[in-house]
């Protein structure tokens, strides 16, 4: 079983609609690929991210969560999900976009794990095409890491969770839900490992395959390993 099997029945009502991300993805695509016709989202979990994309696309979604995808489809009756690792996932077509967001690349705990989700996307892609992640930077984990746990309460249930990075460059992600029950409250626990790469690595391990279009933090400045997020869109060579 998948980490996110377990989590999947909660994963929309803590994370909400994607709406900043999706606006952004939109943006990327009007300003490098206009004529996008065909979406592959690497790591596609309930599906929200590509259902904010709006009709007219054909849309491909890849998850190892065979739970996630159960969601995705609710979601995306037409689309075309497929349960698959995204380091060796071969779908034997190209897309004109390829999507990895909410810090997927990141759950990839090796450096050559992420060179091969980069060739992953670039063999997914037609000439021409870009490729779109994010991720939690070194900063923002280490962040993490000296906060206190993070409580929230949602639909009766709460969730608690802790960040520890001092393992750099793995970060644990100690997660526990109480699922309210009525009577009585059910734990849900499971320790997910996050990696984090300087900028500079990423970029390194981009070069062989892409050209960098945009490298931006969530107000729109150019991306370091202090921001609290860093959104990469690139074009296939």
């Amino acid at each position: 079983m998948d980490q996110y099997d377990v989590f999947a029945h909660f994963y929309d009502a803590v994370n909400g609609e994607p709406e900043e991300l999706i606006s952004r993805i939109l943006d990327y695509m009007r300003r490098y690929a206009p004529l996008a016709e065909s979406v592959l989202e690497l790591g596609c979990g309930t599906g929200a991210v590509l259902a904010g994309l709006g009709s007219g696309l054909e849309l491909t979604g890849v998850d190892r969560s065979a739970t996630m995808l159960d969601y995705a489809l609710r979601r995306l009756p037409a689309a075309r999900l497929v349960h698959g690792d995204i380091t060796t996932l071969d779908l034997e077509r190209r897309f004109d976009v390829v999507v990895c967001v909410f810090d997927t690349l990141n759950h990839v705990t090796t450096a050559e794990g992420w060179r091969r989700v980069m060739a992953t996307a670039a063999s997914h892609l037609a000439p021409g095409g870009i490729f779109i992640f994010d991720l939690n930077t070194v900063g923002r984990l280490r962040e993490l890491s000296d906060n206190a746990a993070w409580v929230y309460d949602f639909d009766g249930h709460t969730l608690i969770m802790d960040v520890d990075f001092r393992n750099e460059p793995l970060a644990e992600w100690d997660i526990r839900i109480f699922e309210n029950r009525g009577d009585s409250f059910r734990l849900h626990h499971e320790v997910i490992v996050e990696l984090g790469l300087a900028l500079e690595e990423v970029r390194e391990l981009l070069a062989t395959h892409f050209d960098i279009l945009d490298q931006s933090d969530p107000l729109g400045a150019r991306a370091t390993d202090h921001s609290e997020r860093a959104y990469f869109c690139l074009r296939r060579r």
